[in-house]
This record gives structure tokens, C-alpha cells and sequence, in this order.
């Protein structure tokens, strides 16, 4: 395995020991592949981070880990490690522990494993359950601080949240699906999550506040989930939705993960139809292209190098405070095929 780090620096970013990273990059025997492949995600993150690297002084760590679509995983990272940089005086670098679809058992396994493996605090997003709200307890116990990202725990001993306002966003999904489709007999169908996590419940609980407050009737929804896995299953879900419903003309996508809103495309183009109107979340590089061809009316977004800003600030700041540190909701952007921002 190639090196352009010293030992030491992969071990931390790995978190192993450097008698284990030394023996992976001597390619020794008796390594597991797993093990091996945990090193090599250090390394390309070092890479990433080569300017928190080269700085002098002391290095705050701070570790990711989040149960979540891997294209919002994608962007959490690729957020975070353009805003280290700017975190001065500090040093601060990042390990990131992602898993699309993971539930509580993984989360809390992924916390504990911090632990073990020390750290200045945790940035984490996960579906609120049990195991998962005593790992970020044990963190507490040991002076961890933990900071919730885009979906909260509320009532836990994390030490704040950041991220957009989900319950508002919800309510602008429902508000601009009334003016494209007005008739509150017709059908939305809306994408959800196999797990939803507190920010999808919060969206829904939004959404469905402002359909009765806007229409003093109860508009019919469809639910389809996706279990951001393999598109072609929402696909074919869509197509079973589809049938013998030609009044729905709305999708409202909550938490669609890589590939799924183009497969709910793929779906009404074999229906022979295509919806009226389609709002998603998140502009990523696949929504901004669906955005552009037109293929979504809009996507609700929100600034999330933000989020991970005021994430790390949270992080540095909660040695010197025992209480709970306020975050700021970040503002919903409603972007059309007209404002994508350049590079998007």
C-alpha cells in the first residue's frame, strides 16, 4: 500500500493501533480484509485533509457517523472537509463512519467503537431508538459531546442539533403541491424511508398539518418507501402505485436515496405519464440534473457546509459548557431549473 503519511497519522485517522497500520502497510500476513480496507479509507480521508494535516499544533479529531442515504452521507463529508480548513485556531480533522439503511444495533456498536478509540466529540445523524440514545449517553458519562446533524434526539444527552427546519419544510412541500395540483381529490404520492429517521417524521407531520390547514379536507396520500438500496424496487413499487390512479400527478419525495428519485421518473415515463408536480430534498449532483431536465418541479434544500460549520463550532465549544448549546435552524432554499447554484 502506497504511503505518503507518517504511521502515526493513519493509525488516528483509522483508529487503530499503529503496530496494526504498520502491518497493513508492510502487506504481513494475518491481517483481515476488513481491517485492510479500514486503512485505506484512512489514507484517501488524509488525503482529503491534507491541509489539517500539515498544520502544527494541537489536533482536535472529531468522528461522523451516520445511518443515512449515501448520497446525503456523500455530501455531509464532502461539506465538512471543505469547512475544516476554516476552523482556526484549531486542527480539526474528521473520521467519517457512514452506513445507508444501518439501524440502532450499528449506530450504537459505531458509538462504543469511538469510545474505545477516543475522540473530541461526535457528529452524528441516526434513527432516534434505544441503543442508540444510551451509546450517546455513555459518550456523555465519559465527557464526549455529541451533536445530532439533520435528524435530532430530542431529550437525549446530546449536547445540540443542527440542521433545517423539517417540520416548515414539510409544510412548503405541501403548500407549492396545492397550487400545482389543486384538487384535494387527487391523490400525492409520497416516498419515505424504511426507517424513518426524527427529520423524516418531522417533514410528514408538517406536510400533512399544512394539507388539512390549506384544504380543510383530508387530501389522499399514497406512501411508497425505498430502502436506498436498489432503485429498481421503488421503481416497480411506483409502477404498482400507478395503476388505475390517473389523478395522481403529485410525488412529494421525503428521503429518497441514490438512484430513487430517477427511478420514480423511470416509473410514471412507463405509465405513459409524468407528474404535474414533483418536489424532492437536497441538491445533490443527481437532483440538480433531474432539476435541470425539468424532471422535478423543485428541490428543498438548505445549506449544509452550514450545518457543518456550526456543528464543529458546537463541538469545540462544549468543553467549556455543561449546558445544552443552541443551534440555529438553516433556512430552506426552494430551488428551481432557474437557480441552481453554479457547480451544483
Amino acid at each position: 500500500m502506497r504511503r505518503k503519511f507518517s504511521v502515526r497519522d493513519i493509525a488516528v485517522q483509522a483508529g487503530l493501533s499503529e503496530a496494526t497500520v504498520d502491518r497493513v502497510l508492510h502487506e504481513r500476513p494475518g491481517v483481515r480484509a476488513a481491517t485492510v480496507e479500514q486503512v485505506r479509507r484512512a489514507v484517501e480521508d488524509l488525503e482529503r485533509q491534507q491541509s489539517q494535516v500539515r498544520l502544527s499544533g494541537r489536533t482536535v479529531m472529531f468522528d461522523v457517523v451516520m445511518a443515512a442515504p449515501r448520497r446525503f452521507a456523500d455530501a455531509v463529508r464532502a461539506a465538512l472537509e471543505v469547512e475544516l480548513p476554516a476552523l482556526h485556531p484549531a486542527t480539526v480533522r474528521a473520521r467519517f463512519h457512514t452506513s445507508s439503511g444501518a439501524g440502532g444495533a450499528w449506530v450504537a456498536a459505531e458509538l462504543d467503537r469511538v469510545l474505545r478509540t477516543g475522540s473530541n466529540g461526535v457528529v452524528l445523524q441516526s434513527p432516534d431508538l434505544p441503543e442508540v440514545r444510551a451509546a450517546v449517553q455513555r459518550l456523555a458519562d465519559a465527557q464526549v459531546p455529541v451533536v445530532t446533524l439533520a435528524s435530532d434526539l430530542p431529550g437525549s444527552r446530546r449536547r445540540g442539533y443542527v440542521g433545517a427546519d423539517n417540520r416548515g419544510a414539510g409544510a412548503t412541500a405541501a403548500y407549492l403541491l396545492t397550487q400545482w395540483v389543486p384538487d384535494p381529490a387527487e391523490t400525492v404520492l409520497v416516498v419515505g424511508s424504511r426507517q424513518p429517521q426524527d427529520s423524516e417524521r418531522s417533514r410528514r407531520k408538517g406536510f400533512e398539518a399544512a394539507l388539512a390547514q390549506l384544504e380543510g379536507s383530508v387530501r389522499p396520500v399514497l406512501g411508497v418507501v425505498d430502502d436506498d438500496q436498489d432503485p429498481a424496487v421503488l421503481e416497480e413499487a411506483v409502477v404498482a402505485a400507478l395503476a388505475g390512479r390517473p389523478t395522481l400527478r403529485a410525488v412529494y419525495s421525503m428521503c429518497a436515496g441514490a438512484g430513487g428519485n430517477a427511478a420514480v421518473v423511470r416509473a410514471f415515463e412507463r405509465a405513459g405519464t409524468r407528474p404535474v408536480a414533483f418536489v424532492a430534498h437536497d441538491l445533490d449532483g443527481e437532483n440538480a440534473d433531474l432539476l435541470r431536465h425539468g424532471d422535478l418541479s423543485v428541490v428543498l434544500h438548505h445549506d449544509l457546509r452550514s450545518d457543518c460549520r456550526q456543528a464543529c463550532r458546537m463541538l469545540l465549544q462544549a468543553p467549556y459548557t455543561r449546558s445544552e448549546l443552541p443551534g440555529t435552524a438553516s433556512p430552506i432554499q426552494i430551488l428551481t431549473p432557474f437557480n441552481v447554484p453554479p457547480g451544483a
